[in-house]
């Protein structure tokens, strides 16, 4: 039998009603048959410090050991000014630091996010790429989930209720499930 690939899902938003939320959600719906998709909530990781990530908080360990237990990452991204916003930036920090001890290194990871322009945070995970790079994370190229216009593919109670977005949500994980048993 099959082990199961463990996903760790977490978005860039507290927002209680955010769109990145939803798209996350709804990755854990649509899990393909041989995988999960665990959310880690970002509330409560405090802003990063050099002279405390010798010490970090509980909620930064437990998020360091997720990631280490996950056998692939899915980071929901939100877009503020043209990149990734600064919850999802400190979390990232927390998670490479301290120096030697990055969580991240060698995972698969796979990117997507919602907005309510027309670009769909297309700049923002740009942007993120960058940063797995330099984490030598293993960033799924294809296929893109950029979901324009998210206040019309999510209902009030968020929901991802748009079927083309709910498709390619569902691809992304497939082709991150087999990017992981690639890399193996």
């Amino acid at each position: 039998m099959a082990e199961t690939i463990s996903i760790l899902g977490f978005a860039g938003s507290l927002r209680k009603g955010s769109y990145n939320k939803a798209l996350l959600r709804a990755a854990a719906e649509l899990a393909p048959e041989g995988s999960e998709v665990q959310v880690f909530d970002l509330e409560g990781i405090p802003p990063f410090s050099e002279d405390l990530e010798g010490k970090p908080a509980a909620r930064v360990k437990d998020f360091k050991a997720a990631i280490e237990a996950a056998d692939a990452v899915l980071i929901v991204t939100p877009e503020y000014n043209y990149s990734m916003p600064g919850v999802l930036k400190n979390a990232i920090d927390w998670a490479s630091r301290p120096y030697g001890d990055n969580s991240f290194a060698g995972k698969p990871v796979a990117i997507m996010g919602a907005s309510v322009g027309t670009l769909g945070t297309a700049r923002a995970q740009y942007h993120l790429r960058q940063c797995c790079v330099f984490l030598n994370m293993h960033v799924l190229n294809q296929p893109e989930v950029m979901v324009a216009s998210a206040q019309d593919k999510i209902d009030p109670a968020g929901r991802v209720t748009d079927e083309e977005t709910r498709k390619r949500i569902a691809q992304l994980l497939v082709a991150l499930v087999a990017w992981t048993e690639q890399l193996r």
